[in-house]
């Protein structure tokens, strides 16, 4: 928009939608026969779910931290699942960090230690969850039909 108009799409997962069928609209590569926005959809769900609705009860141990994240809810809960696992396969190691995450009763236990403990335990559960900058990335390639995990 032209004019000092409004630029924010509105709701969050909305706006990150629309960030993506932007780009994917502008590159003439697209192939529109695997573009699957529903799954950019399901997964920002579950950023939605592990965000706002989990229960994270964390406990220090040598080097990190532990963080059980659960939820009552069998949705929320299998979002935890989702996101924790990926996350640690994808980015253990990143940052000198290892992480290490398996399914619990409602939800996911992961382990995260590195050369600053301090700073693990700072960011707690969802900081962790943050670094790497890697989602846009991964959103595009949601959105594209790929799977990247």
């Amino acid at each position: 928009m032209s004019g000092g108009g409004p630029t924010e799409a509105g709701q969050g997962a909305f706006a990150a939608i629309a960030e993506i069928v932007a780009i994917l609209q502008a590159d003439p590569m697209t192939d529109w026969s695997k573009v699957n926005i529903e799954a950019l959809r399901q997964h920002l769900i579950d950023m939605d779910n592990v965000t706002l609705r989990a229960q994270v009860v964390e406990a220090d141990v040598d080097g990190g931290a532990v963080f059980t994240v659960t939820s009552p809810d069998a949705a929320v809960a299998a979002s935890i699942r989702r996101m924790t696992l990926s996350h640690a396969a994808t980015m253990t190691g990143s940052g000198g960090w290892i992480m290490a995450a398996e399914e619990a009763p409602n939800g996911a236990v992961l382990t995260v230690t590195g050369p600053d403990a301090a700073q693990i335990r700072a960011l707690g559960f969802i900081g962790v969850m943050t670094v790497g900058m890697h989602h846009q990335a991964h959103h595009l390639a949601l959105a594209r039909g790929q799977m990247p995990h």
